[in-house]
């Protein structure tokens, strides 16, 4: 009788491990996937930088910017840590050219052993540079003065700057929008290796279909130049790609194209302002949608994670945006 009820206790246990085996695998389960938005607070335009086991999102804040940006620190892009960085601010980023216009549109990369974030403020590029993602940041021009002005090509818009960085160390930078609600042109030019002077002339390299928002990725010696299309206060906006020999084209517009735009279910509605990044070999596309239904008159974002993928003839396939399979061990 001893025996019967030793066993019959030993099965019980048993049973209850494989229960609480599978309910904690379903909560890992549950948990393995990043779902969009993935932060809950309105903001746009994202860029990312890594340093060691910790990504830095910087993005605009929305409605139509603020005095600064919002950053935020992650290990798993499931738990957020919100940060707060010195620079850039609209008092610090004003000149006699600048305009009425707030804190936008950060893009930051490392290079020469620093970080520079190219940021857009009162409609001028301003450039900063640190050696950390949390500062403190300082402007990089020692004058304190724009590395873009406002009308430095009347007709167009001097935002969205975005620093490439080409496999021989050789640095981009590719700006530009529309005034009005027009379609933009897209301008580029070498950087020397201060990363704020200019190496040669400015060119203009408008691809088709280019409204703004320019982001440079390079694969298989190809060069791909991805923007968005579209007015970014509504359903038209999405993702468009390029492709080319050099950094400045000539420019072909790539097979499915636009690779991300507004789903039926307006689920994800407007999205665009894109940046990529690499991970564990996969290439992820970090951008905004729009919070659907629209509300009245006023602009709200809200920032999501894609998975970004090539077929075999090295075309950049359809997004399907759905969130990401988490690939933070």
């Amino acid at each position: 009788m001893i025996f019967k009820t030793f066993f019959t206790m030993q099965k019980v246990n048993l049973y209850l491990f494989v229960f609480l085996f599978v309910v904690l695998s379903c909560q890992q389960k549950k948990l393995a996937f990043i779902h969009n938005p993935i932060y809950d607070k309105y903001l746009a335009d994202p860029t990312i930088v890594k340093l060691n086991d910790t990504f830095y999102v910087y993005a605009t804040i929305d409605p139509w910017g603020s005095n600064e940006l919002a950053v935020l620190a992650t290990k798993d892009f499931i738990s957020w840590k919100p940060e707060k960085i010195n620079w850039p601010t609209k008092e610090a980023c004003t000149s006699a050219t600048s305009l009425n216009e707030m804190v936008w549109a950060p893009s930051v990369v490392k290079a020469n052993g620093a970080y520079y974030m190219y940021v857009t403020v009162g409609g001028e590029v301003w450039v900063g540079t640190s050696k950390h993602p949390l500062g403190p940041w300082k402007n990089a021009k020692a004058d304190g003065s724009p590395l873009i002005r406002n009308g430095k090509f009347p007709g167009y818009h001097m935002i969205d700057a975005e620093p490439f960085l080409d496999d021989d160390g050789q640095a981009y930078l590719f700006w530009g929008s529309g005034l009005d609600w027009k379609p933009g042109h897209c301008f580029a030019v070498k950087l020397q290796k201060d990363m704020i002077s200019f190496d040669g002339e400015i060119k203009e390299v408008t691809p088709p279909n280019y409204m703004e928002a320019p982001f440079m990725l390079k694969r298989n010696g190809l060069y791909y130049l991805m923007y968005s299309e579209g007015f970014c206060i509504d359903h038209t906006y999405k993702v468009r790609y390029s492709t080319g020999p050099t950094p400045f084209g000539p420019w072909k517009e790539g097979a499915n194209s636009p690779i991300l735009s507004t789903t039926s279910d307006s689920t994800t509605y407007g999205p665009g302002h894109h940046t990529v990044f690499n991970e564990n070999g996969q290439n992820y596309i970090l951008y905004h949608r729009l919070k659907f239904p629209l509300e009245k008159n006023t602009v709200l974002r809200q920032l999501c994670i894609d998975s970004l993928n090539f077929d075999e003839s090295g075309n950049i396939k359809k997004i399907d945006p759905k969130g990401v399979t988490r690939f933070i061990k």
